[in-house]
């Protein structure tokens, strides 16, 4: 039931202004997006993302927006990632071939969805990023959004490499599309975060039965793994930590080979496990007050999620 009614209902809200408004007047809302949320300032974020590096894992640090139309709003976001580069020095830096901090970017609160010139604004924004990145030792990855954006963002990726060929980029499983994705861009020095998909799309362009999902993500790590780049296996499912855990075993992958991606707030016990393995591991950090698309579609993944926030309307619950 929560795949077929609940899951679908709540990447819905996730897009509703009205239901928007409900959610993020509750102070329980608030109270629970802690769980989720690094905090609304660089600051905030800043302080997460030390506690996390002394804990022995990386960190990849966003600032929430999306779906942008307004070009001012748009330069805010590219002003914001810049003070949180500035934030982020004299934290623990590149020590080898892996850089233990990355901002992950959403083209579409770069300007990506502007009615004009969207495509364009976003790459310039997101070659302004790289090149402060470049300067502070910390990577960028370009985030997926929903299917309609997916050509737009693989072209500005495949822009931004020529001048920065450490940028990565995110695949989704649940796109029929993604397999082949991964063997376009499973080359010498990429970098593809893998995960499932958290967007409501319809049957043309991706699988609809958790099963096929699943197997698509297995066939997708397969193409990773055996490629010439490094993959980031964001997943918080046990299937799919076991499966890519074989690659290390089985000496198809060695430890600095490939990495394992979860959420800030979701399974930190198995994340400790996990870096207590020797295996690197990185935590994806969202801040910013534009958290509510975010938040609803943390809630779409995991029955356990909604569950919790639930319970806090329950008796004694602040309102």
């Amino acid at each position: 039931m929560f795949t077929t009614v609940m899951r679908p209902a709540l990447l819905a809200a996730s897009r509703s202004p009205r239901v928007e408004r409900t959610v993020t007047s509750m102070a329980t809302t608030r109270k629970m997006v802690r769980r989720f949320v690094a905090g609304e300032t660089e600051e905030q974020a800043a302080v997460v993302t030390a506690d996390l590096l002394d804990s022995g894992r990386y960190a990849s640090i966003d600032y929430l927006g999306e779906d942008t139309t307004d070009i001012e709003r748009a330069r805010g976001t590219v002003s914001h990632y810049l003070a949180l580069l500035g934030t982020l020095e004299g934290l623990p830096g590149s020590t080898g071939t892996v850089r233990p901090l990355e901002v992950s970017l959403k083209l579409s609160a770069l300007g990506q969805s502007l009615p004009r010139d969207g495509h364009a604004i976003a790459l310039e924004h997101a070659h302004k990023i790289c090149t402060a990145a470049a300067a502070a030792g910390v990577w960028v990855t370009v985030d997926a959004e929903n299917h309609t954006t997916t050509d737009s963002t693989l072209g500005i990726v495949r822009a931004l490499r020529e001048d920065f060929p450490w940028v990565g980029t995110v695949l989704q499983a649940y796109l029929l599309r993604t397999e082949g994705d991964c063997r376009d861009f499973s080359g010498p020095g990429s970098r593809i975060r893998l995960c499932k998909g958290a967007y409501r799309e319809p049957a043309e362009v991706a699988y609809q039965d958790r099963d096929a999902v699943d197997a698509s993500y297995l066939r997708c790590l397969d193409v990773l793994m055996g490629g010439l780049g490094y993959p980031m296996i964001a997943t918080h499912d046990p299937v799919m930590l076991e499966a890519a855990a074989g690659y290390l075993r089985s000496g198809r992958r060695g430890v600095d080979g490939f990495e394992f991606q979860m959420l800030y707030g979701i399974r930190d016990d198995e994340q400790r496990r996990l870096v207590g393995t020797g295996a690197h591991l990185r935590t994806y950090v969202p801040y910013g007050d534009q958290w509510y698309g975010y938040f609803m579609r943390r809630l779409a993944e995991r029955p356990a999620n909604l569950a919790f926030f639930l319970r806090s309307f329950g008796p004694g619950a602040r309102r």
